[in-house]
C-alpha cells in the first residue's frame, strides 16, 4: 500500500491539508448561503431585447433569426435565470480567450443545468459573428444571444465601452405577477487587481492546483495548435 509508505512528515502535512480542505469547502457553503439571503434585487424595469438563431448552429441563414425579449428566456416553471456575460466585442471576430474557455466548460453542462433554471450567454459582438465562433469552438448545447443594438450589457455595468467588454455572470428571477428582479452579479474582478471571481465556474484551474506546479501564470489560448 503507498499509504504505508508515506513519511510522518508528509502523512501530518497531509492531515493539514485536509483540515484546510474542509474548512474551505464549509466556508464556500457559508458564502452560497449569505447569497441565498440576499434581499429581493432591483426590479428590471426594460424588457431588453436580444437577437437569437436557431439552436442547431449550423444554420446559418439569418432569416431565421429573431428578437427575442428577456422575460421571454424564463420557461415555464422556470423562475430563475443565469446569464453568462461574454467579453466579446462589436468589431471583433474571436471571444476573449479566457470567457471562451468558461464557455466551453459551459456548454458541457449546459443541458443539465437548464433541466432546473434558464441558462444563457449574452455577447455583444453581431448574433452571426457569435454563432460562427460557436461553430469553431464546437459549442452544442449553449443558448446563445447577441445583445448587438441593446444597452443591456452597459446597464448591468459589464460594458466599459463596445470595444470593452467585461466577463461576468448575472442571476435573474421571475415573480409570480411576472416581475423580473436583478438577484445579483458575480464579475471576474471581485476588488481592484482581483481577477479571479469565477475561476470556481471552471475545473481547469482547480486542476493545476492539485498539482506540484500549481496553476502558475497560465491562461488559456484559443487553440492549442495555431
Amino acid at each position: 500500500m503507498i499509504r504505508d509508505r508515506q513519511s510522518t512528515a508528509y502523512r501530518q502535512a497531509r492531515d493539514e491539508l485536509l483540515a484546510a480542505e474542509v474548512a474551505l469547502k464549509d466556508q464556500r457553503e457559508e458564502v452560497a448561503a449569505l447569497r441565498r439571503r440576499l434581499p429581493p434585487g432591483a426590479i428590471v424595469e426594460v424588457d431588453y431585447v436580444f437577437r437569437e438563431g436557431p439552436a442547431d448552429l449550423s444554420i446559418e441563414d439569418e432569416d431565421t433569426f429573431r428578437d427575442v425579449r428577456l422575460s421571454e428566456l424564463f420557461a415555464p416553471g422556470k423562475d430563475e435565470l443565469i446569464v453568462d456575460h461574454m467579453m466579446f466585442a462589436p468589431g471583433s471576430e474571436r471571444g476573449c480567450p479566457m470567457c471562451s474557455l468558461w464557455a466551453d466548460g459551459y456548454d458541457a453542462v449546459a443541458h443539465h443545468v437548464n433541466d432546473r433554471l434558464n441558462f444563457v450567454l449574452v455577447a455583444r459582438a453581431p448574433l452571426e459573428v457569435l454563432r460562427a465562433w460557436g461553430r469553431r469552438r464546437g459549442w452544442r448545447r449553449l443558448r446563445l444571444l447577441s445583445s448587438f443594438e441593446s444597452p443591456f450589457n452597459a446597464d448591468l455595468g459589464v460594458e466599459i465601452t463596445p470595444e470593452r467588454q467585461l466577463p461576468a455572470l448575472s442571476v435573474f428571477t421571475r415573480e409570480a405577477d411576472g416581475t423580473i428582479r436583478h438577484f445579483a452579479s458575480t464579475e471576474a474582478s471581485l476588488i481592484e487587481r482581483h481577477h479571479r471571481g469565477i475561476d470556481l465556474f471552471t475545473p481547469v484551474w482547480s486542476l493545476f492546483d492539485l498539482t506540484p506546479r500549481g496553476r502558475g501564470d497560465w491562461m488559456p489560448k484559443h487553440f492549442y495548435d495555431e
